[in-house]
């Protein structure tokens, strides 16, 4: 009898939670993605600051799937998907069969519809994002060192109160203050201006509260400009204009906002819901297709929306993966429930938030210790874990960060951005 074959797309949290739960005899996986590394996307914003490089936080999806001998990888980007004919097409050629299928294909950068967010911003979604920016920072005060004065602007606006514009700006200032002044002594960085934006009236929204205020004073602490209750009207080259008429200058501006469904999903030939994600049923299979599922960023469960991070897709994936086995042995599926385990960001050396699902809070050192250790765990990888935590201790003890080479085939041509 032929394996049952199920073929997983994308090979991020979710994807490899699944292709890890559906190990057993009589099935076949099959995980595709476009990339053939796995990107632990809370550390991208350390990669862009210099803190981490991009194989720290990147492991390799072989390495990660060589010991299971009935799960195989392939290396391309889906184009087409063929519900009907059970099929999916790998970068326009070749076809992969499924039984059952799994899309896990997370999330992309979206501009809202904001002019000037795609030609004038930098987004922090992928480990390239990630190194764009550190490579266009990096220029910039090296301009600056051979500039007349006031010439280039080192200002920096962050679009985004969520954890990764909060960790962004966090991160900046660091940088900042404590590596750049020491590299250029030529420059002036005392008052290098960080400004983060939110249009909300408080950073961290989904946050209790009192850990949203903990967040911003914190930010100002470390002379950071939180601008709450406006929104982006656009962007222009060298500042971001707000809905209310003020013009913020900036010399880099980063968009940690707006996220949308990755494009595969619109593959399916489905009505995609709110930010172009898969309406899914409870047991978060397609309506009509019992043997197709969606879990992570892309998906859109019934009810109250789910936090595009980490937890749902790993929680979705194994969900998803006992949903196929009760299909595969005959048996009823059963509608997903999402456990939250809290949520954390840190606003830098010494100090995060951290609320539990119990209802616990804590902030300032015990919470930055608390992010340390649960980003240790997560990562993928014995030796990615141990470089990060020699790089952790180093940028601690040392005040110093190590990742801030401008290779050439990362340096941005002279024009503007």
């Amino acid at each position: 009898m032929a394996p049952v074959r199920v073929v997983v797309i994308g090979a991020g949290f979710g994807g490899l939670s699944a292709a890890r739960a559906l190990e057993r005899p009589g099935v076949e996986v099959v995980v595709i993605d476009s990339n053939n590394f796995h990107t632990f996307q809370p550390l991208l914003y350390q990669v862009a600051t210099a803190g981490l490089d991009a194989d720290d936080i990147c492991f390799p999806v072989r390495a990660h799937l060589r010991k299971r001998q009935r799960t195989r990888f392939v290396l391309g980007s889906v184009t087409a998907i063929d519900l009907a004919g059970s099929t999916v097409t790998i970068d326009g050629r070749r076809l992969e069969r499924f039984d059952h299928l799994v899309v896990a294909a997370g999330s992309v950068s979206s501009t809202f519809g904001v002019e000037g967010v795609a030609e004038h911003t930098f987004p922090l979604k992928t480990v390239t994002d990630a190194l764009a920016l550190r490579t266009h920072l990096l220029s910039r005060f090296e301009r600056a060192a051979t500039a007349t004065a006031g010439e280039v602007d080192l200002g920096i606006a962050v679009i985004g109160g969520g954890p990764t514009g909060v960790e962004m700006a966090g991160g900046l200032r660091e940088l900042i203050d404590h590596v750049l002044r020491k590299d250029y002594p030529e420059l002036d960085l005392s008052q290098v201006p960080i400004t983060l934006i939110e249009a909300a009236d408080r950073v961290l929204g989904p946050f209790d509260p009192s850990l949203s205020e903990h967040a911003s004073a914190a930010l100002r602490a470390r002379r950071i400009t939180v601008q709450l209750g406006v929104g982006v009207a656009s962007v222009e080259p060298g500042a971001v204009l707000l809905a209310d008429g003020r013009r913020v200058p900036a010399g880099t501006i980063v968009w940690a906002t707006g996220v949308a469904g990755n494009p595969v999903g619109s593959l399916l030939g489905v009505q995609l819901g709110r930010g172009n994600r898969i309406p899914v049923e409870a047991d978060l299979s397609l309506a009509g297709h019992p043997n197709v599922f969606a879990i992570g960023d892309i998906a859109l469960p019934p009810g109250t929306p789910l936090p595009q991070v980490a937890q749902p897709a790993i929680q979705g994936g194994v969900h998803v993966a006992r949903q196929i086995h009760a299909l595969i042995d005959g048996r009823a599926t059963a509608p997903f429930v999402y456990k939250d385990k809290g949520s954390m960001a840190t606003i830098g050396r010494n100090h995060a938030v951290a609320e539990l699902p119990n209802g616990m809070k804590f902030h300032g050192f015990i919470g930055w210790l608390m992010w340390l250790a649960l980003h240790l765990v997560e990562l993928m990888g014995f030796r990615n874990r141990a470089n990060v935590l020699v790089n952790w201790a180093w940028n601690y003890l040392t005040y110093d960060r190590g990742s801030r080479l401008l290779l050439p085939s990362r340096v941005e041509p002279t024009t503007e951005r």
